[in-house]
């Protein structure tokens, strides 16, 4: 690991089928892997982090491809892909692991752990998309939030622009704002005006969650489902989480509702979110 002289962890990267994956790891302990959703880079997790390594883990915190300081360039961007950067980072700091996978992530989580459940030995699922959705006419007349944030998720995909992401961002966080979200957006909108950046945005938005939908029955190891009860990407969040359990064998799974949470409770709640997590965590690590 490298080491800045003010003592803190500083970026690596991780060759991955011809391009970089950017990680930062920090703590001691069993492996934590943390993966973001699309259109944020692993400073998503800034609050989640130092919650995780004072409880005596040790967290990789990686970029998804073409975010953050990982390279663009990738022939293609699902969750299958994910995955196998998931599992390549986890062998390359020594596993076994539990893979933490918001949003898009959630599913590559899902994959990377049917495909090599020697390295994963468990997972928590934040909002994730696992399944393949329906078009939900009812539901986007009916709730005004999902309306509003399904409105401008799927304009900042067609249209790549970073303005609308960020207006999704607000309806996807409500209420409590974290600290220094202003800051945060100014940082992530000027990173998603980078050239080639929102493409790699797009291309996660429009892939469909098939893959991991498909993996979900023969996920065998436990798995945690945590989702905000204000989440504007589902109609019905607690509902969406009911049935990605239900879809899991039978016993291995669970899920947690976040309350006041929009899509991003790790951020808005963190100390909720830790709470929940940290005994899952202490159930399925070993020192």
């Amino acid at each position: 690991m490298q080491i800045s002289r003010e003592g803190r962890t500083m970026t690596e990267t991780l060759t991955v089928d011809g391009g970089e994956i950017a990680y930062r790891v920090a703590g001691e302990g069993p492996l934590v892997v943390l993966s973001p959703g699309m259109g944020n880079s692993r400073e998503a997790y800034r609050f989640l982090i130092p919650r995780l390594t004072a409880a005596g883990y040790r967290v990789a915190a990686a970029d998804l491809r073409g975010h953050g300081e990982s390279t663009l360039g990738w022939s293609s961007y699902t969750r299958t892909d994910t995955a196998g950067d998931l599992i390549a980072l986890i062998e390359h700091l020594g596993g076994p692991a539990v893979i933490v996978g918001h949003s898009f992530s959630g599913g590559a989580a899902t994959i990377a752990a049917v495909r090599r459940p020697d390295l994963v030995s468990a997972v928590v699922e934040i909002c994730p998309f696992t399944r393949p959705q329906q078009f939900d006419l009812g539901g986007l007349l009916r709730v005004r939030r999902h309306r509003a944030g399904m409105l401008r998720l799927l304009g900042a995909a067609m249209f790549k622009s970073p303005g609308l992401w960020k207006s999704y961002l607000d309806v996807a966080v409500p209420g409590v704002k974290p600290a220094g979200w202003t800051d945060y957006l100014a940082s992530l909108e000027a990173d998603l005006r980078r050239p080639g950046r929102m493409a790699a945005v797009a291309s996660m938005g429009f892939a469909a969650p098939s893959d991991a939908g498909e993996a979900l029955p023969e996920l065998r190891r436990p798995t945690l489902v945590m989702m905000g009860d204000l989440d504007p990407d589902w109609a019905d969040p607690e509902a969406e989480a009911r049935a990605i359990v239900d879809t899991l064998p039978e016993g291995q799974g669970s899920y947690v509702m976040i309350e006041g949470a929009g899509h991003y409770p790790h951020t808005q709640f963190p100390e909720e979110v830790a709470a929940a997590m940290l005994p899952f965590l202490k159930e399925h690590t070993r020192a």
